[in-house]
């Protein structure tokens, strides 16, 4: 494929039953690219991957992935992608190589390639100890490998992977991570999507999607450089009492609570000891604070409720 965008959709919009779960998305993924699609529960994430991934017809616009329109040619697409829904359809009372002999049979993958293939596959997931296993005894962690190698045996140019570790263990999804990481090495363009905002920091660039319409979209970086107001982190005792005491407060635009710390949007005309000082007159422990970057957190957050503040 010889055209820099893997991914392009234009107006791309889904409704059911009179209520629009996308809203003329536009997207450009470039190829080679690791794009992160954003959002929380019912954002309209799954929908939009079900549509690039040609299973799911568009109400309105359309969408070109690997050269093809998901509108008129989905079974084109689908032989140029890999798709890994959230729940993937492995076969537990098979063995993680009967698994991924089963996919190849179904992607038309020569036997003369197998070999080579399926060793590659089972080496960079670390399955290879494990490849006489019954799938039904893999952790949850390995299930999502084992759904990758699957994804991967018929070398796709796009991988589409809809929040592939969701409920998985934190070493899990670096290890995830890392393999996907490897791949972009081989310019395969991964466009994955997902609710935890510390994963989107890995990827090249992405789209902040909530209400099924795109509010923003940029490599990480940029979108908490873009970030207009101050944020200070507070560390205090009685976080949460301390977040409820700031929230009203004029001149504080946002208050979000992480763990034993805050982190807390100062407006016009604020500063930090105006901030420590009200909570030490309410007998709030202050034990530190520092000015910082805004978490992707913060932006979403601000984002979310500018769009709802706008009636939109």
């Amino acid at each position: 494929m010889n055209d820099p965008i893997a991914i392009q959709a234009s107006s791309l919009s889904k409704s059911f039953n009179g209520t629009a779960a996308v809203s003329n998305l536009e997207l450009n993924v470039r190829r080679g690219e690791l794009y992160g699609l954003v959002g929380p529960d019912g954002a309209g994430k799954t929908t939009t991957l079900r549509m690039l991934a040609g299973i799911m017809d568009p109400t309105s616009g359309d969408a070109r992935v690997a050269g093809h329109s998901v509108r008129t040619e989905g079974e084109l697409i689908k032989e140029k992608i890999g798709y890994m829904s959230q729940r993937f359809g492995l076969y537990e009372d098979l063995t993680v190589i009967e698994n991924i002999e089963f996919y190849a049979d179904i992607y038309g993958v020569p036997r003369s390639e197998r070999s080579a293939r399926f060793d590659r596959l089972l080496g960079f997931s670390n399955l290879a100890p494990f490849r006489k296993r019954l799938a039904g005894a893999l952790s949850g962690g390995m299930k999502q490998k084992l759904g990758l190698a699957c994804a991967l045996v018929h070398t796709p140019e796009v991988l589409l992977l809809d929040e592939p570790t969701n409920g998985v263990d934190p070493v899990s999804r670096r290890d995830f991570w890392k393999i996907l990481y490897d791949l972009l090495k081989d310019r395969v363009t991964i466009f994955v999507s997902t609710s935890y905002l510390d994963e989107a920091e890995r990827c090249t660039r992405i789209g902040l999607l909530y209400d099924g319409r795109l509010i923003k979209e940029d490599d990480p970086l940029a979108l908490r450089r873009s970030y207009p107001l101050p944020v200070v982190e507070i560390w205090c005792a009685e976080v949460r009492r301390a977040g409820r005491l700031l929230h009203g407060m004029p001149g504080i635009t946002q208050v979000s609570v992480y763990g034993d710390r805050m982190h807390v949007t100062l407006g016009k005309g604020q500063d930090t000891a105006l901030v420590v000082e009200r909570l030490r007159k309410e007998q709030v422990l202050v034990i530190d604070h520092r000015s910082i970057m805004p978490s992707l957190e913060d932006v979403f957050i601000s984002l979310v409720e500018g769009t709802e503040g706008h009636g939109e």
